[in-house]
């Protein structure tokens, strides 16, 4: 067994056990940065309490990857032909994988990277082997002997990644797994939302000995377990609930909007370097983007209209709103023109369009940011390995069974709807507004439907 060298108290789980090593890896600079940034972004916007960082759910990912782990041994043991054991070395380096998961992560990073494509995501190969290249964080990880594994782990594929078994990988980057059970209790802690899900959704969880792959045994005595098959899909409800609730609520979009336009305009013009994303806080950002000086005065004064409005809560208000529901014919065209990684410049035009229309509708100045994010945004298919009566040991995903699962294929088709395209404006003049989205719905496809009333 890992011996413990100290415990740190956490308001969601309680006490939480790590190891000498664990606080070697914990007092590094690039994991102590994840105290600086928020877990949920700019959702304390919306809920005051949603102030919990990426340093604490790291790790509490830690803690729920350990009671994972714990059940697997335990299934092992009761089926030691079938199941394999994982080893407490195996256990060393896991959790390792998950204490250091989110290191890559930058300041806002699901607004810049996931919605907007500004960036490339977090958690791609190369931004793991870059952090871990010459850095204080790589040299303890050579020093205990582990940075292939824990590449292996985390950034399959990478340079220098070992081959690793597939259960090392699922434990941390499946559907089900250590990281949503810690951020579904984490989030609604912080949020206040009434949403939980069963610990003993854990008591199903085995590493098959054969194809060393993890999976969920739904099956006892050749009948279907309902109560398992039931918590997973409870936790996926969950997630879709958070989802629709925090994670896109309209006013987080609006300030997430805000923060990505004032890092594309530093990016822009060479103010902030986009590897200087990666050594700062939610905080050192701001304070990066106040004492920026733009090649362009009038940018300059576009980037300080935005930072005001972002500190005092002054959120931009909605003007057009598409969702996917209304618009499911021309989903595909609009993210095509709007979502463009590593070229915002059709997005750019229709907006500086928009506002050279309404500067002479109105005869002022006006701020117009259009949010289009990827057509999946970060939705995630039911990947979960699952053993059903009847399929003669085969594993199968959770998603395959979505007709025998109403509730399952609820969730499939919900989850689409979700996606919205934003057009936000300055003005706070409600019959202003009303101009506003007459222009902006006459330079958006014919078929456009908007929901939204000025």
């Amino acid at each position: 067994m890992l011996r413990p060298a100290t415990v740190l108290r956490d308001p969601v789980h309680g006490d939480i056990e790590l190891t000498r090593e664990e606080l070697q890896l914990i007092d590094t600079l690039a994991f102590q940065r994840l105290r600086g940034i928020k877990q949920l972004g700019t959702a304390n916007l919306v809920y005051p309490g949603a102030t919990h960082t990426r340093f604490e759910h790291s790790i509490g990912t830690v803690h729920m990857l350990d009671r994972l782990l714990d059940a697997v041994n335990r299934n092992a043991e009761r089926d030691p032909s079938g199941c394999q054991r994982v080893s407490d070395e195996e256990r060393r380096i896991l959790r390792f994988g998950a204490l250091l998961h989110d290191v890559p992560h930058i300041p806002f990073g699901h607004n810049i990277e996931d919605q907007t494509g500004l960036l490339e995501r977090h958690d791609v190969p190369r931004r793991y082997v870059e952090l871990l290249e010459q850095s204080e964080l790589g040299e303890v990880l050579d020093r205990l002997g582990v940075r292939g594994e824990v590449l292996g782990v985390l950034a399959s594929g990478g340079t220098g990644a070992r081959d690793v078994p597939p259960f090392w990988k699922q434990v941390l980057s499946d559907t089900v797994d250590a990281d949503l059970m810690d951020y579904l209790r984490r989030d609604a802690w912080h949020t206040g939302l009434e949403l939980h899900y069963d610990d003993r959704v854990r008591a199903g969880f085995r590493v098959d000995r054969a194809s060393q792959r993890l999976y969920v045994d739904c099956e006892k005595d050749g009948m279907l377990r309902e109560d398992t098959v039931s918590e997973l899909v409870r936790m996926l409800e969950i997630r879709f609930h958070f989802s629709e609730r925090v994670y896109y609520h309209h006013a987080k979009v609006a300030a997430g909007a805000l923060i990505a336009r004032m890092v594309e305009l530093g990016l822009r013009s060479g103010a902030i370097a986009q590897h200087s994303l990666q050594k700062a806080t939610d905080e050192s950002l701001l304070f990066l983007l106040e004492r920026a000086e733009l090649s362009d005065l009038m940018e300059t004064s576009r980037l300080r209209r935005f930072l005001t409005r972002f500190r005092r809560r002054q959120l931009p208000k909605r003007l057009v709103v598409l969702p996917a529901y209304a618009n499911a014919g021309l989903q595909d065209e609009l993210v095509e023109r709007f979502f463009r990684p590593g070229d915002p410049g059709p997005r750019n035009e229709w907006e500086r369009d928009v506002e050279e229309a309404a500067q002479r509708l109105l005869g002022r100045p006006v701020d117009v940011i259009l949010y289009c994010p990827a057509r999946r945004m970060q939705l995630k298919e039911a990947r979960t390995l699952v053993r059903f009566p009847g399929q003669a040991g085969a594993l199968t995903p959770l998603e395959d069974h979505v007709q025998d699962l109403p509730r399952l294929r609820d969730l499939r088709d919900q989850y689409p709807r979700l996606w919205k395209l934003y057009v936000f404006t300055s003005e706070t003049d409600r019959a202003a507004r009303r101009k506003l989205q007459e222009l902006c719905l006459e330079r958006l496809p014919g078929s456009a439907v908007n929901v939204l009333r000025c």
